[in-house]
């Protein structure tokens, strides 16, 4: 049993995180300080926003976090997914690394925790169980077990304090963002911080999600496409979650598949979101690619991490559903009107601001107006959204932050044509909707 190569303490103390991040906020300080005075000595006259969104700070950020881990991590993780687009590409690929697997905890770590929640005699559970985690993520990392019954488990184990540390980390990531000055005036950061905590308390507390899992295979029974892990109750705690095993592999693997298999896979997600919106009334909110992988003796597409699970309320549902009809027919006015319905618009707005929140609606939405198969490999939606989100960001005044269960429908669509893209597929959205359209 040896340490892994890429395993780091994971500091647990409020005060031990803080000064991680105080370190982190130096150098990010300092990093700004060398590249103003490189720019000025080269005869630039730089803005120190363009200081501080470069390249060295963004994988000083990425790096710090990757090394907490839990809901600073988590928060850098969705800085990356929902503000990718309007990043540089550079700052974005260095961010992106936080989506890839973090440092795994030292054996020492890990054999307090599986004590802890346990017991002494924990081993005397298993025939084997291996101390090589199989993956690391910002919460905690899956071992892979075998019971005397031969049966073989997914077993992930919770890092130390992340529960304690939630409130605390969100707070002060917070603060770095608060510091920077990039978030527009009107951005309702105290909403989504309270949001945000709510979330990852519930994402930390692995009972609740064993719970979520079971209702998804429920909601999913019989749909002989999807495959989801099994809990195994007896072993399951606030800070280990036991499923069992299945052998799959990422879903980014299916890039060098046949087209029509990889339409296949993406048709089934676009599927499986609408019948989460309109049908189950229920979201698993996170399109992390980690989150999907394939079985390639089956075909099945096998869901992982049930978490972030999110019940919608039911005026949110039927005022989305009034949007997509709208946007796919380009009624102007219906579009309008659930849009104002969900919460897009401020009580006073400038009709400019009005005119280009319709816009990107309607971009969004182009793959839904789309007469057959949408092609995601060959579209140039995700450059086009990007652009149209760069020329909203600098119009600071007029920002409103959109409601909560918006945004992460949101990220959960962004996320499924990101990997749409990936996999080069195309899908008919159109077809898939037409049963809601009614």
């Amino acid at each position: 049993m040896t340490d892994n190569a890429k395993s780091r303490a994971v500091p647990v103390g409020r005060l031990s995180r803080l000064a991680r991040l105080g370190s982190l906020a130096g150098g990010i300080a300092g990093g700004m300080v060398a590249e103003g005075a490189r720019r000025l000595a080269s005869g630039q006259r730089p803005q120190w926003q363009d200081l501080l969104l470069t390249p060295a700070n963004a994988a000083r950020f990425a790096h710090q976090l990757s090394q907490m881990r839990g809901a600073a991590m988590k928060m850098g993780q969705l800085l990356s997914m929902d503000a990718g687009e309007l990043l540089p590409p550079a700052l974005r690929d260095i961010l992106a690394t936080l989506r890839e697997d973090a440092h795994t905890m030292p054996l020492s770590q890990l054999a307090d925790v599986l004590e802890q929640e346990w017991g002494d005699d924990w081993q005397t559970r298993f025939k084997r169980f291996s101390f090589q985690p199989v993956a690391a993520a910002s919460i905690g990392q899956v071992h892979r077990a075998e019971l005397a019954s031969g049966e073989t488990l997914a077993i992930k184990v919770q890092y130390p304090g992340v529960a304690r540390s939630i409130d605390s980390d969100v707070d002060n990531v917070a603060s770095l963002l608060r510091l920077s000055g990039l978030l527009p005036p009107g951005f309702d950061l105290a909403t989504l911080l309270t949001e945000a905590k709510r979330q990852l308390h519930q994402e930390a507390d692995y009972q609740q999600e064993a719970a979520n899992l079971q209702h998804y295979r429920q909601l999913l029974a019989g749909h002989a496409d999807l495959l989801l892990p099994q809990t195994v109750p007896e072993l399951c705690t606030p800070r280990i979650l036991a499923m069992n095993f299945i052998d799959s592999v990422p879903i980014t693997t299916l890039q060098q598949a046949p087209q029509a298999e990889r339409d296949r896979i993406a048709t089934l997600l676009f599927d499986l979101l609408l019948r989460e919106i309109f049908d189950f009334a229920c979201l698993q909110s996170d399109p992390n690619f980690a989150n999907y992988r394939y079985q390639p003796d089956s075909g099945q597409l096998v869901l992982l991490d049930f978490g972030a699970t999110r019940r919608l309320a039911a005026d949110t549902v039927q005022h989305y559903h009034r949007l997509l009809l709208a946007a796919q027919a380009q009624d102007r006015q219906a579009l309008g009107e659930a849009a104002t319905a969900l919460g897009y618009f401020p009580q006073q707005v400038s009709a400019r601001h009005y005119d280009e929140v319709m816009a990107i609606f309607l971009l969004a939405c182009e793959p839904l107006r789309h007469a057959g198969a949408y092609d995601f490999g060959r579209s140039t939606l995700a450059a086009r959204m990007r652009d149209a989100g760069w020329a909203m960001r600098h119009e600071r005044d007029a920002w409103h932050t959109p409601p909560v269960d918006a945004l992460f429908l949101h990220r959960k669509v962004a996320g499924l044509y990101l990997l749409a893209a990936r996999l080069q597929a195309r899908v008919d959205i159109a077809a898939l909707f037409a049963r809601y359209a009614l």
